[in-house]
């Protein structure tokens, strides 16, 4: 049986927006220069001015960012190049060609039932937006030349509000969503606290973690789309979520 062929589009996937399940994630990490960042050097540094010039404190940081992407048999499987934050940032204004963006939710559930989110700070990419804790996978999270999904969530919800995963307890299985070459991979972890002790132990991480990417926590009860200023990705999990707990 030959292995499946990665896809350069997103067709045989389920239809977007929607929550599935994933039974296995294979994505490597290949050396060398992504082609779309060769293709779009320049343009990609012109954007790059544009974006500092407006927002000063960006961070032109290297990422892991897919050039294939295919979904077989519940297997996501991809290849990807470490790849300069500038040019996903021009990748992000177009998307309809040279890659696709893979990132991990770890989405954390306090022991009364609500999502603990985030609301990213004024100076940061995604200004305002509210998500689950997470961060695109860098150098930090290649292991064996492969990226070790559970491993940049463990970090970055860390980094990001000092809750500890290994203080949770995990359910089995990962699930995906996708949209415009997007795609969120996810993973719920029910933490022993409520809502409010978590986000007191978040706030009291904010007054002592060296970055401060976030402006605030949040504890979210439903999936009512209009409640925060939620990123995108975060409305279908929070749909299947409090779908699934009705």
């Amino acid at each position: 049986m030959t292995a499946p062929k990665l896809q350069s589009d997103m067709a045989g996937w389920p239809p977007e927006s929607t929550v599935f399940p994933v039974s296995r994630i294979n994505l490597a990490v290949l050396p060398g220069e992504h082609p779309f960042h060769l293709s779009e050097l320049e343009a990609a540094r012109e954007n790059w001015m544009k974006e500092i010039a407006a927002n000063p404190a960006l961070f032109d940081g290297r990422m892991i960012f897919q050039h294939r992407l295919s979904l077989a048999d519940g297997v996501v499987k991809g290849e990807a190049y470490v790849t300069p934050f500038s040019t996903f940032l021009w990748w992000r204004k177009q998307r309809e060609r040279g890659g696709f963006h893979v990132f991990a939710f770890a989405v954390a559930v306090s022991s009364d039932g609500a999502i603990i989110a985030i609301r990213m700070a004024p100076h940061t990419a995604n200004p305002g937006q509210v998500y689950c804790a997470a961060g695109s996978m860098d150098e930090n999270d290649i292991v064996d030349g492969h990226c070790d999904v559970e491993g940049n969530m463990r970090r970055e919800v860390l980094e990001e509000t000092g809750l500890d995963l290994n203080e949770a307890a995990a359910e089995p299985g990962y699930y995906a969503t996708h949209a415009n070459r997007s795609v969120t991979l996810f993973r719920v972890f029910r933490f022993p606290w409520t809502a409010e002790e978590m986000l007191r132990r978040i706030e009291a991480h904010m007054l002592v973690a060296e970055e401060d990417e976030i402006d605030g926590a949040i504890a979210i009860r439903s999936a009512d789309p209009t409640a925060h200023r939620y990123n995108v990705a975060m409305l279908p999990i929070l749909a299947w979520f409090f779908g699934e707990a009705e």
